[in-house]
């Protein structure tokens, strides 16, 4: 038998936007325990997002998060030998988190000199409706909607 699900533990915000989200974003961003440089990345990345745009790069990366994040996913399920992808909701924490991480990851797949600039490239694309991440979601969405079929095999 499996044992307690481990506690969440509390975040906390960040010194600049004192938000707790932001801090889930840099966690993410963050290798080999360099927080403070994953910060410097996203707080640079925010700069240059407000500079190119001249708008506050603090919502645009919130616009950014809310167009990459999904509302439908595809989940495998086994029913009589064949394997079937069931489209289910997602729930709350993993919308963020499927967000956070497609962002971080095609932002680190870009073309740029540093991971900051990718980024902020990254935002300012699916802030406005494209890039690899915005992209991502469409396909999630996309395979959800061809497989409505299987809808009645949901848990």
């Amino acid at each position: 038998m499996r044992k307690a699900q481990a506690k969440k533990l509390p975040l906390a915000p960040d010194p600049r936007f004192n938000d707790k989200l932001v801090t889930r974003f840099v966690n993410n961003i963050m290798w080999e325990g360099k927080k403070s440089g994953a910060y410097t990345i996203f707080y640079d990345a925010v700069d240059r997002i407000s500079k190119q745009t001249g708008e506050n790069g603090y919502e645009i990366w919130k616009k950014a998060l809310s167009n990459v994040t999904p509302s439908v996913e595809v989940r495998s399920r086994r029913i009589g030998g064949a394997t079937f992808q069931i489209p289910a909701e997602v729930r709350a924490d993993r919308k963020i988190s499927l967000s956070i991480k497609w962002l971080v990851r095609y932002s680190r797949d870009r073309n740029g000199r540093s991971m900051a600039e990718k980024l902020a490239n990254e935002i300012i694309a699916a802030s406005k409706g494209e890039g690899a991440a915005f992209k991502k979601k469409e396909d999630v969405h996309r395979m959800a909607d061809a497989n409505k079929a299987f809808a009645h095999f949901r848990i």
